[in-house]
């Protein structure tokens, strides 16, 4: 498809059956003719690297998240919704001094040594899954990878993360889709109905999760945050962790396992950038940033950012408290950061620190900022323990029938992922 010489409206557009599989052309239009855009609703979306990395670093400053009444513009039904009302409450959506205690509260125990020592478990998990396909792909039948391996993984994840039974989380997990759907700003009431009655449920098992951890914690992320600090008299209360947990499970859920997808997609078609799996931890890690990088899961900012007073970007004024989002996906394929950005090469990423290319440019997957992604680590980690054990568990996986995606302009995400083992014939 040709992209138009003017667009009234981005959003509209990267929702479009044209744009779904390969959005980048689309992309690259913006940046170069439109790279601060204002749509027919009256939003902002910025494209280019530099501006969204410059909007990701000045919220909370040039910035700031809507309040509860605000969200009302964007979402119709927000005053009566569960779903609304816990989006409106978790991390991502608050402001300092609050958000500056939230995260200081979460991030005392959600660090880092405390995700790498999950690593044992992560390897486990893969292996268990791996082994779990193998019988079917050994027997040359086809097996859907993102169903029995991208879901899976994740959701069994945050289950020893939270101490939780499997069949539990799994349950959980099954409304996960109806929730992000009815947070569309275009949900139908049928939707935002079938996503209030799966946030209620989840709501009400985190409750008695909490409860149950009071009374007898054990060693799982959800005993840590309602444990006692010695050195910290403040605390999270039930209805602050209920909201983190919820935000948790829907923004490390769906995000992961599109990025599970495009990686073991990337090693399909780029067959001859295997060798980065097949190295040291820091080839793997080169690896996973590029996949972070060349495929976003998260294509832009689905939270609206706030204007707190007028913006001048690339000669456009941005009134205040016009709502601005993000092309995440966009500025992670912009040459003036990536040379080359349509080409998968892992090597840009290879002996920096995570998220930064050899040229010191940053990977936008993840946000930056105040509200850099908190689970940022924990999908480092899992990708880091199942790429290498996918190919060498399985050398000769190939697809089998092309990849069905959702419809969404927000989340890359998958249907159905088909794979096989190729064999010498076929």
């Amino acid at each position: 498809m040709d992209v138009k010489e003017e667009c009234r409206d981005a959003f509209a557009e990267l929702a479009s059956p044209a744009w779904i599989h390969d959005p980048y052309p689309f992309m690259r239009w913006l940046r170069e003719h439109d790279p601060v855009h204002r749509a027919a609703s009256g939003r902002f979306l910025l494209s280019r690297h530099a501006d969204v990395y410059w909007a990701l670093k000045a919220t909370g400053d040039a910035f700031r998240g809507p309040a509860l009444e605000e969200l009302v513009r964007y979402f119709p039904h927000a005053a009566a919704s569960l779903s609304l009302n816990l989006l409106a409450s978790t991390l991502a959506m608050k402001d300092p001094p609050t958000h500056t205690r939230l995260r200081r509260l979460i991030s005392r125990d959600f660090t880092m040594l405390q995700i790498d020592n999950l690593r044992p478990s992560i390897a486990r998990i893969v292996a268990a899954r791996l082994d779990s396909m193998a019988p079917a792909l050994e027997r040359g039948k086809t097996v859907d990878l993102h169903r029995e391996f991208a879901l899976a993984l994740p959701m069994l994840v945050f289950t020893e993360m939270f101490g939780m039974p499997q069949n539990d989380m799994f349950n959980l997990g099954a409304g996960i889709g109806a929730i992000l759907e009815g947070l569309s700003p275009h949900a139908s009431d049928p939707q935002l109905a079938a996503a209030d009655a799966a946030s209620a449920r989840v709501k009400a098992y985190f409750g008695r999760l909490i409860q149950r951890k009071r009374a007898a914690p054990c060693d799982d992320i959800v005993s840590m945050l309602v444990g006692a600090h010695d050195d910290d008299v403040d605390t999270l209360s039930d209805v602050e962790l209920i909201s983190m947990l919820w935000g948790m499970l829907l923004g490390g859920f769906a995000t992961t396992a599109a990025t599970i997808d495009h990686a073991v997609l990337a090693m399909l078609a780029y067959p001859e950038q295997q060798h980065w799996l097949q190295r040291d931890a820091m080839g793997v890690k080169a690896f996973v940033e590029e996949v972070l990088r060349y495929d976003a899961p998260a294509m832009f900012s689905s939270i609206p950012r706030i204007a707190q007073h007028d913006i001048e970007l690339g000669g456009v004024v941005i009134p205040a408290n016009a709502d601005v989002r993000v092309l995440i996906a966009s500025g992670n394929r912009d040459p003036d950061a990536f040379a080359d950005p349509d080409r998968f090469d892992p090597a840009r990423f290879y002996g920096t620190s995570p998220g930064l290319s050899t040229d010191g440019k940053i990977m936008l997957s993840f946000g930056h900022g105040i509200h850099f992604c908190l689970g940022a680590q924990l999908a480092r980690v899992q990708l880091a323990e199942s790429l290498p054990r996918i190919q060498e568990r399985f050398p000769t996986l190939a697809l089998a029938e092309q990849p069905i995606r959702e419809p969404s302009a927000f989340l890359r995400t998958f249907r159905a992922l088909p794979v096989r083992l190729q064999t010498y014939g076929g």
